[in-house]
């Protein structure tokens, strides 16, 4: 087997290993569980994050509201398991197709605008899920929030320690972010960016816009449910002020630093704003003056992310075996 063809699985194996065994021993050795939780938080906003380049950096929609959906997908499994005793094996698939039903609904009037009109749309949507969640008390409990007891069950095992949790969220991300990958570098992530290219000209070549749009809304959607869901089991309780707009803006920000239409680049932002904040709190206050001086200068010297789009796209066609480049026999296209 040629060298070439090596590059991929070694690779693919190195990030498993840091993911599976260099973390976790990390973690185990250090023995706190303050960085359990921050390492979690980190993978769920990777997840977040990855979620939303599908729409925004992918299709190109500017999505202001996509906590909302993160908040769906966080009281559906934390009310499903305190008020009807729904465990994590059913309750975190629920969770996704909540949110996902629910984008459908809101994306049906929206998904004809365009630019600016759109991102007002999406905030103003995210604003009324947000009010919804925080004023339909019957429900949602209100500011008071939803404290959750069942925990993560798998097939009924209880998963107690903290090194667990964080196994099987690294677990579902990454199979998640695998799944959004595969979307997003294949035919129908072409037919995606050539929305966000002109999309009138994919509408003349007979590509359905409009469903395509639906469609890739909805999946963002499903995944952010996902990460709502982990959310709730992983911390045990969750208020509306989990989902706010501001949650909206640092996903956005995530991607926006790491490179619009770049799922490494999501995950660098993703890992950069929450890690960053942490590793600086020992300077107090001053953090945040140096993570927003961090967010601008990298804006100001990197306008196209950390790690860009074309950049991500040639190192994953080289990395990962995409046959996109010249081939010898000519026939293949696509995926290997």
């Amino acid at each position: 087997m040629s060298k070439y063809l090596n590059q991929p699985a070694v690779l693919k194996i190195a990030i498993l290993a840091v993911l599976f065994a260099a973390v976790p021993a990390l973690l185990v050795y250090l023995g706190q569980g303050y960085l359990y939780q921050v390492v979690t938080v980190a993978l769920i906003f990777s997840l977040l994050a990855v979620s939303l380049q599908l729409v925004t950096g992918v299709a190109g929609l500017l999505h202001l509201g996509h906590a909302a959906f993160y908040g769906v997908g966080a009281y559906i499994a934390a009310l499903a398991g305190a008020d009807y005793g729904i465990g994590f094996t059913l309750g975190l698939p629920l969770a996704g197709l909540g949110a996902a039903a629910i984008a459908f609904v809101v994306a049906l009037p929206t998904m004809r605008l365009v630019s600016i009109y759109f991102a007002v749309a999406t905030l103003g949507i995210g604003q009324m899920i947000f009010l919804v969640l925080q004023n339909w008390v019957a429900v949602t409990k209100g500011p008071n929030g939803v404290l959750l007891f069942t925990g993560i069950d798998l097939f009924g095992y209880t998963v107690e320690s903290e090194l667990g949790i964080y196994f099987v969220v690294a677990v579902i991300v990454s199979v998640s972010i695998w799944i959004l990958h595969r979307l997003s570098h294949s035919y129908y992530g072409n037919a995606l960016r050539s929305l966000r290219e002109d999309d009138q000209c994919a509408d003349a070549m007979g590509i359905n816009t409009v469903r395509l749009k639906v469609e890739s809304f909805m999946i963002s959607s499903f995944f952010a449910g996902i990460a709502g869901a982990l959310w709730a089991y992983t911390t045990g309780y969750i208020s509306p002020m989990d989902f706010d707009f501001a949650e909206s803006i640092l996903i956005l920000a995530m991607v926006v630093v790491g490179g619009l239409g770049s799922i490494p680049g999501a995950i660098i932002g993703a890992l950069l704003l929450i890690l960053l904040p942490e590793a600086l709190r020992g300077v107090g206050d001053i953090r945040n003056i140096i993570v927003g001086m961090v967010l601008f200068f990298s804006i100001l010297f990197l306008p196209r992310g950390l790690f860009g789009e074309v950049p991500a796209l040639n190192f994953i066609r080289r990395q990962f075996g995409s046959a996109w480049q010249d081939n010898p026999d000519k026939q293949k296209v696509g995926w290997k």
